[in-house]
């Protein structure tokens, strides 16, 4: 028998669920719900369900959005012949986040992995390549997390992409912006140095 109650027990054991949310965390949570006013509960549920129901993928990019096609997709300003090539969605919304972008994007939704079963088909490639028939598309970056699975889907596009009429560029891979040259790993350091760059004027 649980030490809560059956319905708080449940709402524990929900936010338990969620990826990155431990035990501790879980009934954290729980607790806050139940001290909260009704409001924040209704809100949440609320808020939960519309995300459920009007949440999709953009069928140009394959971004999350509520309206199709997404509002960058149909921002003209933004078809300027870039298109940033991502992971997942969140890598989207990082690169959003700096605001150094101001082309289009193309949601991948994964990386090549054979040992998972992800392989060319279960990705959103074939799009890609579609889009760069139809689309004035001048340049491809490629925005991947620098995993082993990662860097295989990068060496993949680059050969896909060659002969092309692209330039096929990557994201700048190496030390981040106040770190440790002693406590980065060695595979880091490695791509730091080899992408240097001239410091003259």
């Amino acid at each position: 028998m649980g030490i809560y109650p059956p319905s708080l027990g449940r709402l524990v054991e929900q936010f338990g669920k969620l990826p990155g949310i431990g035990r501790k965390s879980a009934e954290r949570l729980a607790l806050h719900v139940l001290k909260s006013s009704k409001g924040l509960a209704e809100e949440l549920a609320q808020s939960l369900l519309e995300v459920k129901e009007k949440i999709g993928f953009c069928s140009i990019c394959f971004s999350l959005t509520d309206k199709d096609p997404c509002p960058i997709c149909t921002d003209q300003r933004r078809a300027n012949g870039s298109i940033c090539v991502v992971e997942g969605p969140g890598d989207q919304l990082a690169i959003e986040k700096s605001g150094a972008f101001k082309g289009r994007y193309h949601i991948l939704h994964g990386v090549l992995s054979p040992l998972d079963g992800i392989g060319v088909e279960d990705l959103r490639i074939a799009e890609l390549m579609s889009r760069l028939r139809n689309e004035n598309i001048k340049e491809v970056i490629l925005a991947i997390n620098p995993s082993v699975e990662g860097e295989s889907t990068v060496s993949y596009l680059t050969d896909l992409l060659k002969g092309k009429d692209v330039t096929v560029t990557r994201i700048a891979l190496g030390i981040p912006l106040g770190g440790d040259l002693k406590y980065i790993d060695s595979m880091t350091l490695k791509r730091s140095l080899e992408n240097r760059s001239s410091c003259a004027p």
